[in-house]
């Protein structure tokens, strides 16, 4: 690799990084190909990027950014994984696929300025996404109105019930 090309290299992964909302590195030292086919088509399927990267050109993408932490984890094969707009969404494809693959190790990650570890990135995998977290928070609101609605309607509902049962009565001691 050239110089020119090394460089270009450098940039386009730094402004992916750059947009990343959370980044996993993990080590994947034998890995069949097909169990690495598998593991780039589960991350496409959550919009995430996954590439395998040297840590020479990861660590002078990183130099001078807030993630610039990540050097500590930068020995050995390393791929990386990130998405641009779920934090969790690598970290829980990377989660379940290292609980499956024994040979697809989890080095560390970062998320919003801190660097974590593989406990950090398990703990990140169980946050809902944004699409849970939002359909969440519209629950909320939506239950307010609702059970207002629903109390708002309860009393003459029941008053129904009420004359409905007097009705029934009165008619039960007319048969008798």
């Amino acid at each position: 690799m050239n110089a020119t090309e090394k460089k270009s290299n450098i940039d386009s992964l730094k402004t992916r990084l750059a947009s990343a909302q959370s980044l996993i590195l993990a080590d994947f030292r034998g890995l069949t190909v097909e169990s690495d086919n598998k593991l780039r088509r589960e991350f496409r399927a959550v919009g995430c990027e996954y590439q395998v990267v040297k840590n020479t050109l990861l660590g002078m993408a990183v130099k001078g950014t807030a993630m610039e932490v990540l050097e500590s984890l930068l020995a050995g094969p390393t791929a990386i994984a990130y998405s641009t707009e779920d934090p969790s969404a690598p970290a829980k494809v990377a989660t379940k696929v290292a609980r499956t693959e024994s040979k697809f190790v989890i080095k560390g990650g970062y998320v919003d300025g801190k660097l974590l570890d593989k406990t950090g990135v398990e703990q990140l995998s169980t946050l809902p996404s944004k699409d849970e977290a939002r359909a969440t928070f519209l629950a909320t609101l939506l239950a307010v109105p609702q059970n207002f609605l629903r109390l708002l309607g309860a009393a003459p509902q029941n008053f129904v019930y009420l004359l409905s049962a007097r009705k029934d009565a009165l008619k039960d001691n007319e048969n008798k």
